[in-house]
């Protein structure tokens, strides 16, 4: 599979399943924090420093032999922000992953859906 072996977008596995190739996914969702320090342009001291949050997903792809990861972020926030704040945010992940699961249902993928909680 050494064409397939450049593909790193949910789209080119998608391509493959619609052509007859059987692929195979696991889906794993992520929580990973970043520390940012503030630009000394922008508000903030340039010794501050803001922890921020995004919400990922790996899709690892089988392909025969071939084992792909790929992964997509799908939304960022601040540790700390208000609830409100971090259920929306989870909300806006959860309604674009769902956006590309159907995708990947409609080319016949087969694979477990998971969901971020507000206790991820």
């Amino acid at each position: 599979m050494t064409e397939q072996s450049m593909f790193g977008r949910l789209e080119d596995f998608i391509s493959l399943a619609e052509k007859g190739e059987t692929v195979d996914l696991t889906v794993v969702l992520n929580k990973q924090f970043a520390t940012r320090k503030f630009d000394p342009y922008t508000m903030g001291d340039p010794e501050d420093e803001i922890v921020m949050y995004m919400l990922s997903a790996d899709y690892v792809f089988t392909v025969g032999e071939e084992v792909r990861e790929v992964t997509k972020y799908y939304v960022s926030g601040i540790e700390g922000e208000s609830r409100d704040d971090t259920e929306r945010n989870i909300y806006v992940a959860n309604e674009r992953l769902k956006m590309d699961y159907k995708r990947l249902k409609q080319a016949k993928i087969v694979f477990s859906e998971k969901f971020w909680s507000s206790q991820s």
